[in-house]
């Protein structure tokens, strides 16, 4: 079967419409198809010729995450605080090691691995003793650092993503760019001080430190929500669901940097 389609100028149709559909049928790849004016009811018909060889007949342009070079990345981050390794597959199965001695935190990354399909290890040390912030900010630079260096370039990655997570009462929108510029935008009202015994101010001081090391937008909205582990949860399920859309494979951007700038 052929596939370039030629627009038919016998007919008699709104000198508008009659442009429009020159521009459609340009594109040399649309079928035969119909269009009836709402109003006037005036039939359009976009007459097709057979002239070259059949789409089925061309190379698919569509190529799998499975065409990117391994996404995987290891960062060993050691200062007079803390030492944090993470090492990250972009396209694994949800499988998730995290042990960073902080068990709210540890549950949190398991929600990152297994909505955003990604395998995870983490280990973490830290001054815990004191409190948990300088380990919390630590895992969440290094997570930061080694997305950072699994994306590479970020060619052919959809780069956009955004999720709306609920959790019982709880409803929170995460939308997030791989845009080159970090940026937070925070909009969680946590009700309590801690959940168990984890600091709710540190949720925001991770994902400072996930934004600035990955060079992430980050917006984070709380739409809905009352209890404190629910509305956490729902957020960081969102970011996994989000972070999973933005990192999956464009078929039709693959070996192309998804910018204008052609860079990012």
């Amino acid at each position: 079967m052929a596939s370039s389609w030629q627009y038919n100028e016998n007919l008699s149709v709104h000198p508008f419409c009659s442009s429009m559909l020159l521009s459609i049928c340009s594109f040399n790849h649309l079928p035969r198809f119909f269009i009836c004016h709402p109003l006037l009811a005036i039939p359009y018909h976009v007459a097709a010729m057979q002239t070259r060889d059949s789409l089925s007949d061309r190379p698919s342009p569509t190529r799998s995450f499975l065409d990117f070079p391994a996404r995987t990345a290891t960062v060993h981050r050691t200062t007079g605080e803390t030492d944090v390794q993470v090492s990250l597959n972009l396209d694994g199965q949800g499988q998730c090691n995290a042990q960073t001695g902080i068990p709210f935190l540890d549950h949190m990354l398991h929600q990152i691995a297994s909505h955003g399909l990604l395998d995870l290890n983490i280990q973490a040390t830290g001054d815990i003793e004191i409190d948990d912030h300088h380990t919390n900010e630590d895992v969440g630079i290094t997570l930061g650092q080694t997305l950072h260096q699994a994306l590479g370039d970020r060619k052919g990655i959809v780069r956009f993503g955004h999720f709306f997570a609920p959790l019982d009462e709880a409803l929170v929108q995460v939308t997030l760019d791989f845009s080159g510029r970090p940026h937070l935008s925070y909009g969680l009202e946590i009700p309590t001080q801690r959940v168990g015994t984890y600091d709710t101010q540190l949720v925001r001081e991770f994902f400072v430190a996930v934004v600035n090391h990955s060079q992430m937008t980050l917006h984070i909205r709380q739409l809905a929500g009352i209890n404190s582990h629910h509305i956490i949860e729902a957020t960081f399920k969102a970011f996994a669901r989000a972070l999973r859309m933005a990192i999956e494979a464009d078929p039709r951007r693959m070996g192309m940097i998804p910018s204008s700038k052609g860079v990012i």
